[in-house]
């Protein structure tokens, strides 16, 4: 056995199921020691859409992902993806190989690439720390949420190595931060937030990606105090059903969602970063509200926004404990006086942007993108998981259309970068194969991804690929437009993409009025068995309700 034979066969061990990639000579053993050790390979047609797939597999598998590329051009295809991955802290691990012979045209600092992006690099040395060193990456990725780069120097990958035995692979204990998954918080500080708690009036829960693993603790302590609960876009779903559940907080918050978070006295932040785009700058922090934030990360708190409590636990674990110390209270504590009956039928009529009023600006061969959304959303099963794309149109997709769960939405939006939306989609329809896929993309990031259109049809995958065309990139448009700025550099002529997805061999329909959306349920109806393309030829009149906000994070 050859180093690169062993790193394979040590990860498959370590319970690595599937992998993502491109190969190239550079790793190609270790490619193929994966699979030989029964490890799914999947094998995309660009790097960069190989790194969003195993992102985003690992985010909705909740496993490590996996990703194999060939040194220097192998890997800096894949850097936009690994860095979508580490600003994320996506449990990721990338397998590359290395060329450490400065007169190669292989040859960069692939090091300093890591950790340029906020990606651990370490690097397998010798045929002695092989085994080792690749238990430590996989460990560091695994037990503290991070994106590590596996360095396989090519003058390594070919050295023998003695058989796998179960003394040689020795797995070391994991790291104490893998086991603060579970860890509790100090007794002072969870007392704090319980007495806020308890006196709040107007308590309203934010749950991030932290407290995915949390909805049944975050209920309970919410119907205890009377907190009302939101989440960031990356955790949407997470409360899908409950009566008191305001959707997303931030730039995507419905009008009755803003208005009711910024009326709050007490603000928890819950495995949430609190950052810009969740608080729209701080603006839907009240004045006077008191805010908390709870992470497993001491670095997280305040972070983003002033935090007058700052807790450092396990999400679900921190709110266990607070309900027990809140336990002592006489029911019902001032909280409840907001969650009226009036309130609740408030929140069923307004809360969704669906059921916000708009005038419908479809005509003229182009469809508005709300209407598109909406009737989507009635159209499509509920059991669906949705990959977004960046730009103009992204808010459509992600909000007019309903997920039933913390994981119905793959957000890969950490980085802001166009052309990841194909690629989620297919992470996350591998890692849960139950659930129908939707891949809504604008045309710019089709046109950046579309290669990966042969990856859906190659794999069989039964996915709904939605492209929002508006024939520029809108974002740009709507952002410089107004102020009279050229507009020509950012817009195109029209392309036929019913055409492109059927050359790619997906069944595909130009949508020019809802009535056009016909063969989508005779897909449903059918076998499936190939991807169905939607060309959208959505309005261009005005920029999404949420550009304005986003701009002014740039």
């Amino acid at each position: 056995m050859i180093v690169a034979q062993a790193v394979g066969a040590v990860l498959a061990r370590l319970g690595v199921t599937t992998a993502f990639g491109v190969v190239g000579s550079g790793n190609f053993h270790v490619t193929n020691a994966l699979v030989e050790n029964g490890v799914r390979y999947v094998a995309a047609r660009h790097e960069g859409g190989a790194a969003t797939m195993a992102d985003a597999y690992a985010r909705v598998s909740g496993t490590v992902g996996v990703l194999t590329v060939h040194q220097g051009p192998g890997l800096t295809n894949a850097m936009t993806g690994i860095t979508e991955a580490a600003k994320s802290r996506t449990p990721l691990l990338v397998l590359a190989a290395e060329s450490l012979e400065p007169r190669s045209n292989f040859h960069i600092d692939q090091f300093a690439l890591a950790e340029a992006v906020g990606a651990v690099p370490m690097r397998v040395t010798s045929a002695e720390d092989a085994v080792a060193e690749t238990v430590r990456a996989f460990r560091t990725a695994a037990g503290e949420r991070r994106t590590v780069l596996l360095n396989l120097p090519l003058g390594v990958q070919g050295r023998p190595i003695g058989p796998l035995g179960g003394e040689t692979l020795a797995i070391p204990a994991s790291p104490a931060r893998e086991a603060d998954l579970e860890s509790s918080p100090s007794p002072e500080r969870a007392a704090e937030l319980a007495k806020a708690l308890a006196g709040a009036r107007r308590p309203v829960f934010v749950a991030g990606r932290g407290a995915r693993h949390a909805r049944r603790e975050l209920e309970s302590l919410a119907d205890r105090t009377g907190a009302l609960l939101a989440t960031s876009a990356v955790a949407r779903g997470l409360f899908a059903g409950n009566p008191w559940n305001l959707d997303v907080s931030g730039g995507f918050a419905s009008p009755l969602a803003a208005e009711l978070i910024r009326e709050a006295d007490l603000l928890v932040g819950w495995g949430c970063a609190l950052n810009m785009w969740t608080t729209r700058h701080g603006t839907l922090v009240g004045p006077s509200a008191t805010v908390a934030q709870v992470d497993l990360d001491t670095g997280a708190l305040g972070a983003h926004l002033r935090v007058d409590i700052g807790v450092v636990g396990d999400v679900a674990a921190t709110a266990r404990a607070v309900t027990e110390l809140i336990g002592g209270h006489e029911p019902p504590l001032a909280g409840h006086e907001r969650r009226s009956e009036a309130l609740a039928q408030r929140i069923a009529r307004e809360i969704s942007w669906r059921d916000v009023p708009y005038t419908d600006e479809s005509g003229g061969g182009r469809v508005d993108p709300r209407t598109l959304s909406i009737a989507l959303d009635d159209l499509l099963p509920r059991e669906r998981i949705v990959g977004v794309d960046s730009g103009n149109f992204m808010g459509y997709p992600a909000m007019f259309m309903s997920v039933p769960d913390e994981n119905g939405l793959c957000f890969t939006q950490a980085f802001q970068s166009v052309g990841l939306g194909l690629a989620t989609a297919i992470g996350a329809a591998l890692a849960r194969p139950d659930r129908l896929p939707v891949a809504a993309l604008g045309d710019g990031g089709a046109l950046m991804g579309v290669s990966e259109l042969e990856t859906v049809v190659r794999l069989g995958l039964p996915m709904v690929i939605v492209i929002y065309d508006d024939e520029a990139y809108g974002a740009e448009v709507h952002h410089f437009g107004p102020d009279g700025h050229p507009l020509d550099q950012v817009r195109f002529p029209p392309a036929d993409f019913a055409a492109i997805g059927r050359g790619f061999g997906c069944e595909a329909v130009t949508v020019r009025d809802p009535g056009d959306l016909g063969p989508v349920t005779e897909w449903l109806d059918g076998p499936r068995d190939r991807p169905l393309l939607l060309h959208a030829k959505v309005t261009v009149g005005q920029g999404a309700w949420w550009l304005e906000e986003a701009f002014r994070g740039h």
